[in-house]
């Protein structure tokens, strides 16, 4: 499932300082990326659903994201 842009996943490599950067290197982060997303986001809507609502929230995002760190 392959959901992030490499061209994206090649920036935020490249904006921590790296001057070159492998496929290889952007197919493994957006891989771990999308992971921890999935993660972090079904986290977040047990959150969602705990507190009775539908909608999925940012402090739902930041919170699950802190739970599954």
């Amino acid at each position: 499932m392959k959901e992030l842009p490499v061209a994206s996943v090649d920036r935020i490599i490249r904006n921590a300082g790296a001057d070159r950067v492998s496929e290889d290197a952007k197919e493994a982060l957006a891989a771990i990326l999308e992971e921890y997303g999935t993660k972090v986001s079904a986290e977040a809507i047990k959150l969602c659903k705990h507190a009775g609502r539908k909608t999925v929230k940012e402090e739902d995002i930041r919170l699950a994201s802190q739970r599954i760190h």
